[in-house]
């Protein structure tokens, strides 16, 4: 027998799922609906068989950028202690320090002192569904964001009592599937690696799409508001104001929600759900970009004012809206420059920015458009001028985001 207990432990320590198996002799005549509660007595042992479910390629690369993304990875199985061990250990889940538990440890601690323990423990083995349950209460009890994978219909109350729960969506029950927030088509863990990924994607694009926007529109009030204090003429139309809303806005935001991933996105720390979009940085960048946007416009205003209002307001127009272009490259990183990132890393961006550009110089230089917003042709060097300031957003941000003006620490 410990010959056996050695073997078996050799094999769990290899990963192997062990199997053991023993036969009976019986009369041939034998009515084995007489004999069934006798039939698993005074087995014949024949031997010990290894099996493994090796755990796909993918996946210890999956771990490890969960560890990167500031997620703690937790294997709970019905397997053998040391056959968890061995897969976990291999996959990267149980590292140095990390702890065990099994079920019948589970079984005599309350929750209080499983509480304790969660942090540190990385495997959970020969564990029933129940203790699932208490697993995520403890690791929700430290405030945390848990989610939870399961396929059976003992599952479906820790799949519910999780903050996501992840059905497996080819060996999954209805039941869990009906639990869970979401199903695992492929049943595979570095699917849902890449879906955090994704959804950080997703997030950051919304954050880029708002701070260009709402940065767009503050310049849009200063500069109307500064000229009505001031007592200047009006340096925008009604329908200036309309069509750069409805052109040179709108085209670059929605090409910002494609956005690809930034480098490093996820190395960052996991963003607290109870956060505000409108962070104190957020805040200050559209303030001052919005500053930015509309003290170029105004200037724009002023240079044109010295030929006559309607050059000026041309000239307003036009680096009002052509700055705004510009600007949509700026909030694609708040930490990378723009040089790094590249202007070509986005297409469909680089694509909205041609054609809202195209449509805001056919405004004034063809003349059948030019009479409806009331505009002018301008000259060499008043396009120059345009030009120039068109392009200093580019400049102005890439010099804060040098001198780490850009960002602030309720970010990192």
């Amino acid at each position: 027998r410990e010959a056996l207990d050695q073997a078996n432990d050799r094999m769990a320590e290899a990963a192997l799922r062990v199997l053991g198996m023993a036969y009976k002799d019986l009369p041939p005549d034998t009515d084995l609906r007489q004999v069934k509660n006798e039939l698993e007595t005074d087995l014949i042992f024949i031997g010990l068989c290894g099996m493994i479910d090796p755990p796909r390629p993918e996946a210890r690369e999956a771990v490890k950028l969960c560890r990167k993304a500031g997620i703690k990875p937790v294997m709970i199985t019905g397997d053998h202690a040391a056959t968890a061990m061995a897969i976990a250990r291999d996959l990267g889940i149980l590292r140095e320090g990390d702890t065990v538990l099994t079920g019948r440890e589970l079984d005599q601690m309350d929750d209080e002192e499983l509480k304790e323990v969660v942090r540190s423990c990385s495997v959970y083995a020969r564990v029933s569904p129940e203790h699932k349950v208490r697993i995520v209460k403890a690791w929700q009890s430290w405030q945390e964001i848990v989610a939870m994978t399961g396929d059976g219909v003992n599952d479906a109350p820790a799949l519910k009592r999780a903050d996501i729960g992840a059905a497996m969506g080819i060996v999954g029950t209805e039941v869990a599937k009906e639990a869970s927030d979401m199903v695992l088509t492929d049943d595979n863990f570095a699917t849902i690696v890449a879906a955090v990924e994704e959804g950080r994607v997703i997030f950051s694009n919304i954050i880029k799409s708002i701070q260009f926007l709402l940065s767009c529109n503050v310049g849009e009030i200063l500069v109307l508001f500064i000229a009505t204090i001031l007592n200047w003429a009006s340096p925008l139309l009604p329908i200036h104001i309309l069509w750069v809303n409805l052109v040179t806005d709108s085209l670059p935001a929605l090409a910002l929600g494609v956005d690809p991933a930034e480098t490093g996105i996820m190395e960052r720390k996991p963003r607290d759900p109870k956060s505000r979009i409108f962070s104190k940085g957020m805040v200050r960048r559209i303030v001052y970009q919005g500053i930015m946007v509309g003290g170029l416009t105004l200037a724009a205003f002023r240079i044109g004012y010295h030929i006559d209002l309607v050059t000026a307001q041309t000239m307003a127009f036009a680096v009002l809206a052509l700055s705004q272009l510009v600007h949509s490259f700026n909030v694609r990183s708040n930490r990378r420059s723009i040089f790094r990132v590249g202007f070509f890393s986005n297409p469909q961006l680089v694509g909205a920015i041609c054609i809202s550009a195209l449509l805001q110089i056919s405004v004034i230089t063809v003349p059948f458009l030019a009479g409806i917003f009331d505009v002018v042709t301008l000259s060499a060097s008043q396009w120059l001028i345009v030009l120039l300031l068109s392009l200093a957003p580019l400049f102005i941000v890439e010099m804060a985001k040098l001198l780490g003006l850009n960002t602030s620490a309720d970010e990192d």
